[in-house]
Parts: C-alpha cells; structure tokens; sequence
C-alpha cells in the first residue's frame, strides 16, 4: 500500500486507548486535524476487551495507541491484514510489540519524546530539592528552626546521572545550563568519554560515580543487566548525606537494600517508581521522613497529556507524505530503550 501524498483512498485510523484518556490525549481539536487527512474509524466501547480490539484494527491502516492497548500478537496481526503503521501516544512500546509487527514491516513511532520532557523538569525539580536536603530539612524543622550551619546548597554539588538515554541527556543540559557550577557525572556503558564531554559531564564507571555524588539521579532503562544494578554494594558506596532519585524503573535499585539505608537515616530518596509498584501500604519507606514516593507522576499528567496526542497525529502526517519519523523505534534499537 503506498503511503504518499498522491493516494486516493484515505487510509482508515483507529484510537484505541480508554476513553478518559482519549478525551485527553485526543481532544476535539486534534482529531478533527486528523481527520483531515484520515478516516477515523469508531473506537470500541471497551477497546482493551480482546474481542473489541481485534474488530477496532480488523480494517485499520494507522493505529494510534496508548497506555495499556493489548498487545500486537501474530494473532492480533493476522485479523488485521492492513495494519502498516502504529503511533503510541505514549512512552515505552516494549510491551506493545512483538516479534510478529517487524515481521510484518509495521512502522512503529512511539511520543516518548514528548513524555521526556515533564520527567526532565520533574527530576530537574528533585535534583533543586534534593542539594538542599529538603526532606531532612523539613523532618528537622518539626524540633525546631536549623541552624545556619546546617543548610545545605547546591553550588558545586556532584550529581551523578545514570543513563545517557533520551531524558539523562536532557537532564545533564539542564544541569549544565545552571548557575549552580554542578560538577556532572554519568555512567553508561554505551558512553564515550568525548560524548561524555560534548555532553558537559565526566563519564565514569558507576562505582565510581556513586562514591563521589552527593545526588545519585536515574535514567537508565530496564534491562536484564539494570535489574538491581543500584544493589545494596552500590549504595553503600553513595556518601552520607547523600540522595538517590529514580523516576527510570524500581526494579533497577534494590528495595531491600534501600529501605536498610534510608532506614538509618544515612541517605535520602526521591522516588517516582518503585519495586514493586506500588509499594504495599505498610511498607517502611512509605513511613520514612526522608522518603518521598510519588505515584509515578513524573511522565506526562493531566493537561501535559495533550503533547502526546499532537506528537502522534503529526507523526501520521509525516509517515502520509513519506517523511522520516521522529519517533521511529527499530526492532534493532528496542532493547536499548526504557
């Protein structure tokens, strides 16, 4: 089927995402901009029921995704023999895929670009909050007003980013672009020391990292080798005083090993996600004082969700006129990603 601008059947899209969070991702505005230039087919009133969704995509060539549409089996393909290109208004499409869409030549974009922007002013946010000691601060406060000499600020702090992915990246530039004078380390293995330095950091090993940065932030992706790379080894190295973020994924810090430090006092922690998620209400760092968990807000929220939506439809414009996607995902660069 041709893609350029010279067809004579428009193709057919579908939405298949809640319809609460379609009303945000999608709002009126954005749709009828699509429909310029597509047939938008109805969206099923259940469209995560299987039966629902194998119907929405039986006729569709553009299939605009969210979070949690079930995932594309051969089973789910072989119903939807025209289906050529996905859009996921949404971050990761690791859970999205499978072997049989690259099998089958499907193009797939995913917003993650558009989601990386609230997670970089969140962490940057943290980071600000973080160089202070805000949460011992504030614990500290209750028993009366600090003195001078024990504030904290952050000129000169050591913040260490773990990952040089699509958001540790943008984190480093908003650390650069600080008057703060941050001294910036990033550990990732597929860094080199040059682009460690155009980035404005020092690439170093993460043993390394962890011992010389007051603030430990983490960007990594969750792969079979980050699962716990942030071990209770690893932790113990972070100086006292020190604070570790994470709004990557849980799985990559040792939750045991880190509720012992954050336990006695030793470090602080800002966390976004968790392992599991979400904690058991009685667990121990939920009763922390220098523990922040949040319930995985980092990413797009709310009004920001809109971003998302106008990423995908101009992600059907270009791939209508043949244009390369901004947010094309390879089969070969999946593994690599968050």
């Amino acid at each position: 089927m041709s893609v350029s601008g010279d067809r004579t059947d428009r193709p057919t899209a579908v939405c298949v995402m809640t319809p609460d969070v379609a009303a945000r991702v999608l709002p009126s505005e954005l749709r009828t901009r699509l429909s310029a230039s597509v047939r938008l087919a109805p969206e099923p009133e259940d469209p995560y029921a299987g039966e629902n969704f194998t119907e929405a995509v039986a006729d569709a060539d553009i299939l605009i995704s969210g979070w949690g549409c079930p995932r594309l089996t051969a089973e789910v393909l072989a119903r939807a023999p025209r289906l050529r290109a996905v859009m996921h208004a949404a971050g990761t499409v690791k859970e999205l895929v499978s072997d049989a869409v690259w099998e089958r030549g499907i193009v797939v974009s995913s917003a993650a670009d558009a989601n990386a922007g609230p997670v970089v002013s969140y962490t940057l946010a943290l980071i600000t909050l973080a160089v202070r000691r805000t949460l011992t601060m504030a614990a500290g406060y209750r028993d009366g007003w600090p003195g001078f000499g024990a504030r904290s600020g952050g000129d000169g702090h050591t913040i260490g980013i773990v990952g040089a992915s699509r958001i540790g990246c943008r984190v480093i530039a908003g650390l650069t672009a600080s008057d703060a004078g941050y001294d910036i380390l990033v550990s990732d293995p597929y860094l080199t020391d040059e682009e460690a330095a155009r980035l404005g950091a020092v690439r170093v090993e993460l043993a390394e990292l962890c011992r010389r940065s007051g603030v430990v932030s983490i960007h990594a992706p969750l792969l079979p080798e980050t699962v716990g790379l942030l071990d209770a080894g690893m932790l113990a190295l972070i100086p006292d005083g020190g604070v570790l973020i994470n709004t990557a994924r849980g799985a990559i810090v040792d939750t045991a090993a880190l509720t012992q430090e954050c336990s006695s006092g030793r470090l602080e922690a800002y966390l976004d996600v968790t392992d599991p998620e979400p904690l058991p209400p009685e667990h121990p760092l939920l009763g922390l004082s220098n523990v922040l968990v949040t319930p995985h807000i980092a990413g797009a929220q709310g009004s920001e969700v809109r971003r998302l939506g106008e990423y995908a439809v101009a992600e059907v414009e270009r791939w209508l006129k043949g244009e390369p996607l901004l947010g094309e995902v390879t089969r070969e660069a999946l593994p690599r990603l968050a």
